[in-house]
């Protein structure tokens, strides 16, 4: 796994390749806490991301609770492995997708 993330202003830039599975979860959650002050938005790359557990998703959905009713979550460039899915967890309705 790979994760690359810039802050713009309130938004945080996330761009992730490989595999966020139960074995790099951990580490995606703590570079994301490590980027995470003053964040209000944060919009996730994922062109190069091969595949998300259920691990993972837990990692988004802790992300989209942080932050909160003023922010937004944008999940992009998902292949359609990643993208079922989110569509047959539901995840799909809770993210904004494109």
């Amino acid at each position: 796994m790979v994760v690359e993330c810039k802050a713009k202003k309130e938004v945080l830039c996330v761009k992730v390749e490989g595999r966020v599975d139960s074995e790099t979860a951990p580490e995606f959650e703590k570079i994301l806490n490590e980027n995470f002050s003053g964040i209000k938005a944060v919009e996730f790359d994922m062109k190069k991301l091969e595949y998300i557990s259920s691990a993972g998703l837990r990692v988004l959905l802790k992300v989209k609770h942080q932050t909160g009713d003023e922010g937004y979550v944008l999940i992009k460039n998902m292949n359609d492995m990643v993208k079922n899915v989110f569509e047959l967890t539901g995840f799909s309705e809770m993210f904004i997708m494109k």
